[in-house]
């Protein structure tokens, strides 16, 4: 942890939400309920961000891509 006022150890988080708020919402986005944002928030991140979205950590290729790839390479074994 760093000390009070700085920020090392929330970069992450705050690269996160800042890629889901560019990303998922319109700009001066309002939703009717928190349900309706749940589900909005939901669909971005399983239909969009972990399956399609090209992430740097990656290559720039997609999860569902890597994944793929790594049990192409890898088959499972079920006894």
């Amino acid at each position: 942890m760093s000390a009070a006022g700085y920020c090392y150890d929330n970069t992450t988080a705050e690269s996160f939400f800042a890629t889901l708020k560019a990303e998922a919402f319109p700009p001066g986005a309002v939703f009717a309920s928190k349900i309706e944002a749940r589900r909005a928030i939901f669909d971005y991140l399983e239909t969009f961000y972990n399956r399609r979205r090209r992430h740097s950590s990656l290559a720039y290729q997609s999860p569902e891509a890597v994944l793929k790839k790594h049990f192409q390479n890898h088959p499972t074994h079920l006894n």
